[in-house]
């Protein structure tokens, strides 16, 4: 059964303004030890999300409000996206690895290894609509048992990666301390990438041939941290953050907030118009209809 709360925008920006919507906030699940990784999927109408200390994927049924076992054991997962073809795209923690769930259920590997290297413990996936597949690689999976195995860098540092359509594996960026979220602009041209353990978030300008240039500080995160990041059909930039989600226009300017009674650590906007943002919260998985939709996604 799901609990609503009063729902507690913060307008900071004119540009925020009128992107409120419900009243309330529906707290749709709480069960989990550390939700992460939302990702809709609109060929069935359901979420699916990780919570990763407990080695699962939860899935919530829109048309019934049920919520049951997706996978599990799961691989520490933790962030999640669609291809072009709807098919689930995983970060896996525990098999540091990025893995495709096939429309029969099967899993393919598409990628484990940077020049024979294990990674550390993919954690949050984009996909460009070129196909090339965009990751980040931080070592919170390999730092203890909690959301993985312990295990020493193989690498000795946290990365940003491309996989190409034809499998090739390549550093994108690789002067982050924790990469975390990341999204490209409306028109792929800039990529968003989070720098946890910095608490700032980044901009890049994406080349014709898939490289990175430039990488100034776009933000700087006013409560704890960031982590995961989405665009809305504006352009602007939600992030999750220690009280809730802050809204970011292109620019940098931080426009306004949506606030939640636990560290937030991810979000989607999904639903048929895609004018839901679920949001992932410690124990907790969030939803609430907005005045604004989701960037169209590379699967639509």
């Amino acid at each position: 059964m799901t609990e609503n709360i009063p729902a507690e925008f913060e307008v900071l920006d004119e540009r925020f303004a009128g992107v409120g919507g419900d009243e309330r906030v529906e707290r749709l699940y709480q069960g989990c030890r550390w939700a992460e990784g939302p990702t809709y999927v609109p060929a069935g109408r359901y979420l699916v999300w990780s919570d990763i200390p407990n080695d699962r994927m939860l899935r919530w049924d829109e048309m019934t409000g049920h919520v049951g076992p997706f996978r599990a054991p799961a691989g520490y997962t933790n962030g999640h996206t669609l291809d072009a073809q709807g098919r689930l795209v995983s970060c896996e923690q525990g098999g540091r690895r990025v893995t495709r769930t096939e429309h029969d259920g099967s899993v393919t590997v598409l990628a484990d290894r940077w020049e024979g290297k294990r990674f550390n413990s993919p954690n949050d996936v984009v996909v460009r609509s070129d196909g090339s597949i965009w990751f980040t690689d931080p070592s919170y999976g390999i730092t203890s048992d909690y959301e993985g195995h312990r295990a020493e860098s193989e690498i000795g540092a946290d990365h940003v990666y491309r996989v190409d359509p034809s499998g090739e594996v390549r550093v994108v960026a690789g002067d982050f301390a924790r990469p975390n979220g990341l999204a490209f602009s409306l028109d792929e041209t800039r990529l968003y990438v989070v720098d946890t353990r910095r608490e700032h978030l980044r901009v890049f300008d994406v080349r014709d041939d898939g490289t990175l240039s430039g990488g100034e500080v776009l933000a700087e995160c006013t409560a704890g941290s960031f982590d995961g990041i989405r665009l809305d059909d504006t352009g602007r930039i939600w992030a999750a953050t220690h009280d809730g989600v802050h809204c970011f226009a292109p620019d940098g300017t931080l426009v306004g907030k949506l606030r939640l009674p636990e560290k937030t650590s991810n979000l989607v906007f999904g639903g048929l118009k895609r004018n839901w943002l679920f949001m992932t919260a410690t124990t907790s998985v969030y939803a609430i209809m907005l005045n604004v939709r989701g960037a169209v996604p590379v699967h639509a």
